[in-house]
């Protein structure tokens, strides 16, 4: 028995609403789901109130960083180097890498920008 023209469009106005239903529900879940992992965050790097200091994800406090001017320097040398050691080749990063084990940071990094100004 076919189904008569006014049925169908039922059916069809019927499957529409609940597509519209359905896409209202996942905006309204994803914006829940944005709003918990941003109150989670925010709650993650809150200090905690027993100790005035910041708490880690685990709810542990974070140990304070005691950085020495000397190891300060250390860490911006090495972040530099290795700056530009991910823009070398492997032939040019052995290079690099002799004359670190040579020379120092100094002049590896030297030798590293120019390297990396050929590219």
């Amino acid at each position: 028995m076919p189904l008569r023209r006014n049925s169908v469009k039922q059916t069809l106005r019927t499957i529409e609403r609940a597509f519209a239903q359905l896409e209202r529900s996942l905006t309204k879940l994803g914006e829940q789901a944005r709003k918990a992992a941003r109150d989670a965050a925010r709650n993650a790097r809150r200090s905690s109130r027993k100790t005035g200091r910041w708490v880690g994800v685990l709810g542990k406090p974070r140990r304070p960083l005691k950085l020495t001017p000397k190891r300060r320097a250390q860490l911006k040398l090495q972040g530099a180097y290795m700056g530009y050691m991910r823009q070398l080749k492997p032939r040019q990063k052995a290079r690099v890498k002799a004359v670190k084990e040579k020379r120092g940071f100094e002049a590896a990094i030297r030798v590293a920008r120019t390297l990396a100004a050929r590219r």
